[in-house]
């Protein structure tokens, strides 16, 4: 086993999961819905995030394996199998949905760049989204990744773009006198729009299935994620603090998955365009190749799994090795191709049809069930925790989220609704009709 890695770079880690791509694509949805008061969509996604991480983090501490993953948690504290599955199954859904939001970024600031919008009269974009998976599908099968030195300088260079964006940004808004707090915009917009921004807050939960890669890793965990989230909370809260105010709602309605490189055009003119366009272009890039490994390995574990779920009546032990970062391997280095295979074109269709609305409320729901089944699991286990309310209000809050995820799309989109009905019921099935 190589060095561990410890707590700067285990935020960085988080920092990067979170701020992967997400921010750039989801940001002009959440801003649409919320107006002015996106950033308050922001803090409140914010806040069940760290419900959701204290209750990651206590399980791990209660765990019986200090190596164990959050679906074994689940199996564990539980003593059901068929849930632990069906949890790593929606967070297996959960990459699809966040890996063609990824891609459809990926193919409209790649197309914003060039000044292109159709190919032949057909519309370019899902064209180069697909494209971009597949090429990322590819990569991974013969195992090509990025160096973790190359990620961190990634994750530093987008930060520090957005940080400089965010506060000139503001600066110029205050001295236009065109800030706005929004506050007067409160209202189910608010709601709807912080269902929607969840899925930017996946990705923290991502150190949690590697624990063996880190130093002292209760404590280095549970530092880094609530660090971790605390710091993407603020750093969101700027830029759509940023954006709302200095776009129009027309222009971020006309350009929902760009508005962020728009929002850079009054202070820095084209220049803050392209430099916006640029650092999404890479790091939707590395998120979308990061994001298929990781999830291609998540997929195998939990397919493996399925073929030995327990009918009624089975004593065998709950745990397993499903939702830990550990490959059959033990070292990550084979790339499980028939996984990536059916999850890359899973995502490339969902980019190609999926309008960014829909996908990005496909992947938020899945986080927001994953991070509220996990928190109601650590409520179970109150007597032991700090305090539990956190768990409690985790739990609450994310059902709320739910429902209100739900009634956007039953207005919105109600395909797409049903769509995902459908996912969670074969899910279901698969995991609860064998113990019948």
């Amino acid at each position: 086993m190589g060095e561990r890695i410890g707590f700067a770079e285990s935020v960085s880690l988080a920092v990067g999961g979170m701020v992967g791509g997400g921010i750039f694509a989801v940001l002009g949805v959440v801003a649409a819905n919320a107006r002015s008061a996106a950033w308050l969509a922001f803090v409140a996604s914010g806040a069940l995030a760290l419900c959701a991480g204290y209750s990651f983090v206590r399980m791990i501490h209660e765990s019986d394996d200090d190596l164990a993953g959050p679906v074994d948690h689940v199996a564990e504290f539980t003593g059901e199998r068929w849930l632990a599955g069906v949890v790593g199954w929606v967070f297996t859904f959960g990459y699809v949905g966040t890996m063609a939001m990824y891609a459809y970024a990926f193919g409209s600031y790649g197309l914003q760049l060039v000044g292109v919008e159709t190919v032949l009269g057909v519309p370019a974009r899902p064209l180069v989204s697909a494209l971009g998976v597949a090429a990322f599908v590819g990569l991974n099968v013969v195992g090509a990744r990025a160096s973790g030195r190359a990620e961190d300088a990634l994750v530093a260079a987008k930060v520090g773009i957005l940080l400089v964006v965010g506060v000139a940004g503001v600066y110029y808004g205050y001295t236009q006198g065109t800030l706005d707090s929004g506050l007067h915009h409160v209202g189910g917009g608010v709601v709807s729009a912080a269902a929607l921004s969840f899925v930017a807050f996946e990705g923290w939960e991502l150190l949690t299935f590697d624990l063996d890669s880190i130093e002292n890793p209760e404590e280095t965990v549970r530092k880094a994620i609530y660090a971790s989230i605390v710091f993407t909370t603020l750093l969101y809260v700027l830029v759509a603090v940023v954006t709302t105010n200095l776009l129009s709602p027309a222009t971020i309605t006309a350009h929902a998955e760009t508005a962020l490189a728009y929002a850079a055009e009054p202070v820095f003119q084209e220049a803050g365009f392209v430099l916006v366009a640029v650092a999404a272009v890479l790091s939707t890039a590395s998120a979308l190749n990061a994001t298929l490994f990781s999830a291609a390995h998540l997929s195998q574990q939990v397919a493996d799994a399925a073929h030995n779920v327990p009918g009624a009546g089975d004593d065998e032990p709950v745990t397993s090795s499903v939702g830990q970062g550990r490959t059959s391997a033990d070292d990550g280095s084979e790339s499980p191709v028939r996984a990536l295979l059916v999850l890359g074109t899973l995502t490339a269709i969902l980019t190609v049809y999926g309008s960014l609305d829909s996908i990005t409320s496909f992947a938020s729901g899945a986080f927001i069930s994953i991070f509220g089944v996990i928190s109601a699991v650590a409520y179970t286990r109150r007597d032991s925790l700090v305090s539990a309310v956190v768990p409690a209000v985790g739990a609450l809050g994310s059902l709320v989220a739910v429902l209100a995820l739900f009634w956007h799309l039953h207005r919105s989109d109600p395909d797409v609704l049903a769509t995902v009905a459908t996912i969670w019921a074969v899910v279901l099935a698969v995991y609860w009709l064998p113990r019948r």
